[in-house]
């Protein structure tokens, strides 16, 4: 390797910040912890791990701190319960007043 290519950076080919991505009508994709299924980030709603400790739900979408997505679902919510996923991807335990509130941002509204 010459030393032109070793500093070279390398470009993303795909994803968000790849030239692929300014594509119009482009959508980041997340997994769902609960169901392992990939959608777009406006259907899934992001849990982040604060740096002040515990965990949080992130409307913005742009908090810092360690973040993981679940499916707007209250089948994907229980699923990610029970299997404690959303503890082990954000590397804390989950309290249960998040949980309530997981479960009340995921049931459907009348509209849907």
């Amino acid at each position: 390797m010459s030393p032109k290519q070793r500093h070279e950076p390398a470009l993303p080919t795909s994803g968000e910040g790849g030239p692929v991505a300014k594509r119009p009508g482009r959508v980041g994709t997340r997994t769902c912890i609960g169901c392992r299924e990939e959608a777009g980030k406006a259907a899934l709603i992001r849990v982040v791990r604060r740096t002040e400790g515990g965990a949080g739900i992130d409307r913005t979408g742009r908090a810092t701190g360690r973040g993981a997505y679940v499916h707007d679902d209250p089948g994907c919510v229980e699923l990610a319960r029970k299997r404690r996923t959303l503890d082990r991807a954000l590397h804390t335990a989950i309290q249960p007043e998040l949980w309530a509130e997981l479960t009340v941002a995921s049931v459907p509204s009348p509209s849907r």
